[in-house]
C-alpha cells in the first residue's frame, strides 16, 4: 500500500471523516474548519512520531530521517456520505471526494511546508522536486489512503474509502454468543421511520443487505448500500 526506498518506514494515519460533520438548518455539512485544524494537528503529530519512535534498524532509523515520509489519509468515507445522505454510488459523492481530498492534499502540504521553515527541511530536501521548485517542506511525501481495517474498528467507522461491509451482521463471541451488530447510523433511521425491530435487524444481518426488504424505504436503500450492493464499476471510480 505504500511504495518505499530501501530501509525507508513511513507512519501512517488517518482522518476519521465521519466526525468532521456540522448540522446546519436541519442538515448535515462538512465542517471545512474542523477538517482543516485536524489536517494540521495530524501532519504535526505524524511528523513528531518520526523522532520519537525507536527504530530497529540503524537503516531504518537513517533512511526514515532523511526523507521523513509520512502518509496521512482518510477512513470513515461511506459514513460520512450516509450522514450527508448522499449515495456511494453516485456523481455527487465522486465530486465530494475529490474536493475532500483536494483540500486534505492542499492543507497538508501547506502545514508541511510551514513546519519546514521552522524546523528545517528534510535532510534530502536539495536531491527532491521541491528544491527545485524552491518549496520548503518539512515531509517528502505527506498523503496517502490506506485501507485503514484495524484501527477503523478501534475507532468505530467505515474502513478508509469503502463502502459499508453489511448494514448489519452477527458477531459471535468467545463461548458463542452470537451479538447483532448494527451500523448506528441505519439503526437511528430505522427507529426514526418507525420500522425498527430486533427481528428485522438478524434477518438484515443474515444477508448483510437491505435491498431485498420492501418494509424498508426506498430512499434509505438507495443510501444505505453495502460492498456487495455497489457494482465493480462503481468500486473503480
Amino acid at each position: 500500500e505504500q511504495p518505499l526506498l530501501p530501509y525507508e518506514s513511513c507512519n501512517l494515519g488517518s482522518i476519521n471523516l465521519s466526525k468532521m460533520v456540522k448540522a446546519e438548518e436541519g442538515k448535515n455539512s462538512i465542517d471545512w474548519d474542523k477538517l482543516e485544524k485536524t489536517i494540521r494537528v495530524s501532519v504535526h503529530f505524524l511528523d513528531n512520531v518520526i523522532d520519537a519512535n525507536k527504530y530497529p534498524l540503524p537503516q531504518i532509523e537513517e533512511m526514515t530521517r532523511a526523507n521523513r515520509k509520512i502518509g496521512l489519509g482518510v477512513m470513515g468515507w461511506a459514513d460520512l456520505l450516509l450522514l450527508l445522505e448522499i449515495p456511494y454510488d453516485s456523481d455527487e459523492a465522486l465530486e465530494l471526494g475529490a474536493r475532500v481530498m483536494d483540500f486534505i492534499q492542499k492543507e497538508s502540504h501547506q502545514y508541511s511546508s510551514e513546519l519546514a521553515e521552522k524546523r528545517s527541511n528534510f535532510l534530502n530536501w536539495e536531491k527532491s522536486i521541491f528544491y527545485d521548485k524552491k518549496i520548503p517542506m518539512r515531509n517528502s511525501t505527506v498523503t496517502t489512503v490506506a485501507p485503514a481495517g484495524t484501527i477503523s474498528i478501534i475507532a468505530g467507522c467505515s474502513s478508509g474509502i469503502e463502502p459499508l461491509y453489511a448494514i448489519s451482521y452477527i458477531r459471535t463471541v468467545m463461548d458463542q454468543t452470537r451479538l447483532i451488530e448494527v451500523n448506528p447510523f441505519f439503526e437511528q433511521k430505522a427507529k426514526e421511520s418507525g420500522f425498527y425491530s430486533q427481528e428485522l435487524m438478524e434477518k438484515i444481518a443474515e444477508k448483510g443487505s437491505i435491498q431485498d426488504f420492501p418494509e424498508i424505504p426506498e430512499d434509505l436503500k438507495a443510501i444505505y448500500k453495502t460492498a456487495y450492493d455497489v457494482s465493480p464499476d462503481w468500486h473503480v471510480k
